[in-house]
């Protein structure tokens, strides 16, 4: 199969080295394919009575100091990896499953490759994990890299 848009979701730790790097690889088999890197950066929640809403839905442009980090840290982690992406995001989203989900369905993504940390315990039950979450939902193909426990 000819995958044409590639994305690789980020969370921009030091072990998604090892994701970018499958990324690369599948991307210089790939003729004609264009890669896209999005990061996820949790929305603001605000709060009016009781009722929470997310910032960005108050805001045309919610640009905040996380979303300049972040931006700072994409543009280093695609210098560190060699990629050449065409599209690089950094966005917001109440939760990096809604984000991933609706990035996939308005940018016709071909495949979606993201890194999966293992989770034991507590955390697995609390947190779960993205891949998990996004998989019934993204209307393409996934490769999920198997890491380590998560680092910072």
């Amino acid at each position: 199969m000819s995958y044409q848009h590639i994305l690789l979701v980020t969370d921009l730790r030091t072990d998604a080295d090892i994701v970018a790097q499958k990324a690369k690889r599948i991307v210089s088999m790939q003729e004609n394919a264009h890669l896209s890197v999005l990061h996820i950066v949790k929305d603001t929640m605000v709060g009016f009575g009781y009722e929470l809403v997310p910032a960005s839905s108050l805001y045309d442009e919610v640009d905040d100091v996380r979303c300049q980090n972040a931006r700072e840290d994409m543009a280093k982690f695609l210098t560190r990896n060699g990629l050449d992406a065409e599209t690089s995001e950094v966005t917001t989203a109440i939760s990096n499953s809604e984000g991933i989900i609706n990035y996939s369905h308005k940018n016709d993504v071909d495949l979606l490759i993201i890194g999966r940390h293992e989770r034991h315990g507590l955390s697995a039950w609390i947190n779960g994990a993205t891949a998990d979450n996004i998989m019934p939902n993204v209307p393409c193909d996934i490769l999920v890299v198997k890491l380590d426990k998560p680092v910072k």
